[in-house]
């Protein structure tokens, strides 16, 4: 699962004081050519569709780089190759679950494209008419991605203040507030053909640095992959643990049925993402939304492949311990990598981890402003202009604007107010979410004529309420080290995450709910059609 970024109370300082102020400087610089470009890739366009879909024009091949991109976070950067590196097989599994993500979206790309719709609200009224499944919608994707947006944020702060050398409190939530502020200037002019231009630069750039990185270490044990594990596993902090399930002390103990709901959630959470089903709706058609997600798999195959070395690297050159003393969870295990491989004060050295820090900067920017565009985008649709007297183009595209600047600045206070909690049980209600509330409803849309109006809002509300509920009581919130209020027990419900009991019990209360009649039911087949 992916955890927080807490950091520990270890002092990390990967650049020196010497090379502190031209890694600085360097940073800045491209943080401003970055929202130069931004700005110039804005489009005038007041047409709403273009700027949501990008009018359904990208090829394949540019909608799949931009699709990986969407993988390609800070939190992923920093976490997965953070809990290879302390808790190998468990981290290991986590990554491949993430892979394996992309594959369920591809089952339903097709289906998605072709319904001509590119939100949830759309999705979801494919069987069932009325206001009712738009709202729905709306409430689940505000749920999946209010939480993200924290975390992201938080994250964020906290690398730009590690890799610029300031590790303290005060840099990381001055950071946090400083990154939140640059984003929330580029989402405010976003479009999705905006974004992805980012993305499609942002994947071979990340690849390129890990790839670099990786070699590097490699060398370290003479280029052998073998050395390089076997080292990694003496280094690690239970080396007699470190290749078998069940180190990872957040689900320690918790048994084997805690390790299926964590990989059903990962894998169909993360397959659901509202700004994944937002890219997959930008394709030109059907056979194009399969071949993009098809690019995106190779290329976020790659991408973990990296992370998956540079896990192992860090634990072979840095040491387990020596990691978990910076971070509790692994996330200064890049960093401490980057800065361990190359001698200090060398002119490659400083360089490296500068550029980490613009891939981080890049991460966040394309990130946080993905899931925010994306949570605009079905506001707008589904909730404002339906909800009062009709919009024109122009007053659309200035709500969505509107919508995108209120998140933001929430995301940011909230990121900022949070910066102390261990709040990784956010990421996994947001996954839970998706999973339960977003997967059952859609392939009962796309694959069940008998779902209806009912079906769906007990389906939806159903499996969120669950998840909540499950959620609030399980050991991520009270009764272990690594709970939100660790002092206090009443995590009655015994697995980390909820899945297990609310993606079923989802599917359930579809069945059951779509038995019954109701003057919104409705057994139509879903037809392509032009969104509202």
């Amino acid at each position: 699962m992916t955890h927080s970024f807490l950091m520990g109370s270890g002092v990390l300082d990967p650049v020196g004081t010497a090379a502190r102020g031209p890694v600085i400087s360097a940073f800045l610089v491209f943080i401003g050519l970055c929202l130069l470009w931004v700005f110039t890739l804005a489009s005038p366009d007041e047409h709403p569709d273009r700027l949501y879909t990008a009018g359904r024009s990208l090829s394949p091949v540019f909608n799949g780089f931009a699709l990986a991109g969407e993988y390609v976070t800070v939190v992923t950067l920093f976490a997965a190759s953070g809990a290879i590196a302390l808790f190998g097989y468990d981290g290991l599994a986590s990554a491949v679950d993430s892979v394996i993500a992309l594959g369920v979206l591809l089952l339903l790309a097709r289906k998605i494209r072709d319904s001509g719709h590119c939100t949830l609200g759309g999705l979801f009224s494919l069987r069932a008419s009325g206001q009712g499944p738009r709202t729905a919608a709306a409430v689940v994707t505000l749920v999946i991605t209010v939480p993200l947006l924290v975390v992201q944020l938080r994250a964020a702060g906290i690398s730009v203040a590690l890799l610029i050398g300031m590790p303290s409190d005060t840099a990381q939530v001055a950071c946090t507030i400083l990154m939140g502020c640059l984003v929330a200037c580029f989402a405010a002019v976003a479009d999705l053909r905006g974004t992805s231009f980012v993305q499609v630069v942002k994947v071979p750039l990340t690849l390129l640095t890990l790839a670099v990185v990786a070699l590097l270490a490699l060398r370290k044990f003479s280029w052998s992959p073998v050395g390089l594990l076997s080292t990694a596993v003496e280094q690690s902090a239970a080396p007699d643990g470190y290749l078998s399930r069940g180190l990872w002390a957040h689900t320690a103990g918790l048994g084997p049925l805690n390790t299926i709901s964590d990989h059903l959630v990962v894998i169909l959470g993360m397959a659901m993402m509202p700004h994944l089903i937002l890219r997959v709706a930008a394709s030109r058609d059907g056979r194009s939304a399969r071949r993009t997600t098809s690019i995106a798999v190779g290329l976020t195959g790659a991408f973990y492949i990296l992370l998956i070395v540079i896990g192992f690297a860090a634990a072979a050159v840095v040491g387990g311990e020596r990691i978990g003393a910076v971070d509790a969870n692994g996330q200064a295990a890049p960093i401490l990598l980057a800065s361990g491989i190359l001698d200090r004060g060398s002119t490659a050295r400083v360089a490296l981890i500068t550029v980490m820090a613009c891939v981080a900067f890049l991460a966040v920017l394309t990130a946080v402003t993905s899931l925010t565009f994306a949570a605009a985008v079905s506001l707008t649709r589904d909730v404002v202009i339906r909800a009062g007297r009709p919009l024109t183009e122009a007053g659309q595209v200035w709500t969505l604007r509107t919508v995108i600047a209120a998140l933001c600045v929430g995301g940011v206070t909230l990121s900022a107010a949070v910066h102390r909690y261990p709040v990784e049980f956010l990421v996994t209600f947001s996954l839970s979410v998706a999973a339960t509330c977003v997967f059952p409803a859609l392939v009962y849309s796309f694959f069940w004529p008998g779902f209806d109006h009912r079906g769906l809002m007990w389906s939806v509300y159903g499996g969120l309420a669950l998840c909540t509920v499950l959620t609030f009581f399980s050991p991520t919130v009270s009764g272990t080290a690594y709970a939100l209020w660790p002092d206090v027990a009443f995590d009655w419900y015994p697995f980390h995450s909820p899945g297990l009991v609310s993606v079923p019990a989802a599917f359930l209360l579809g069945r059951l709910g779509s038995t019954k009649p109701s003057a919104h039911a409705g057994n139509r087949s879903p037809q392509p059609r032009t969104p509202a």
